[in-house]
């Protein structure tokens, strides 16, 4: 049975990277990124603790066996990963006046997925920060269908499609006062 938690020990945090380190799109077949979608960015363990000590990860756990993740991070590490500051440059254009979250990166690892655990983190998620934060945003790239469509269907409305570095992206926002 899957449960949700926050991230809560190193074990749980290297855990993450394994799965994210099958999931890269680099290591993964065209076919696969098509059929299961894929992730873009790699994190160190060093930035995903800072990132879990501000403000702890989202987990889906199949007894003590991390089955997924979604990041949180928190606009204080916009200037920590390089390759996501225009993100936040248009979260902070598009979402002036809000207090707002970023999804850092969902990924559900293989045995688990087509089994409900993104909506049901997404779910956990919102349930955990709705009460401190107005909305939840993240990019998805435009040829990452399988994530862009599972996004949308938890609530996520896209803002703006924006290109950085010859990648075009989807910036999408789910709105919790809505």
């Amino acid at each position: 049975m899957i449960t949700y938690k926050r991230a809560a020990s190193d074990q749980e945090l290297q855990e993450i990277l394994a799965i994210q380190k099958r999931n890269l799109k680099a290591v993964i077949s065209i076919q696969e990124r098509k059929e299961q979608g894929y992730i873009t960015v790699p994190h160190t363990f060093d930035i995903l603790k800072k990132m879990n000590d501000a403000c702890p990860h989202i987990l889906a756990m199949d007894g003590d066996r991390v089955a997924g993740y979604a990041l949180v991070m928190l606009r204080s590490f916009k200037y920590e990963m390089p390759i996501l500051i225009p993100m936040f440059e248009t979260a902070d254009r598009l979402l002036k006046g809000k207090n707002y979250v970023a999804m850092g990166q969902v990924c559900i690892d293989k045995p688990y997925r087509g089994q409900g655990v993104f909506k049901g983190m997404y779910t956990f998620y919102k349930e955990q920060l709705s009460t401190t934060y107005d909305c939840l945003f993240t990019e998805v790239a435009t040829s990452n269908i399988r994530s862009l469509e599972a996004h949308k269907r938890v609530g996520f409305k896209i803002l703006e499609t924006q290109i950085t570095d010859g990648t075009s992206w989807e910036i999408v926002n789910w709105d919790w006062n809505e």
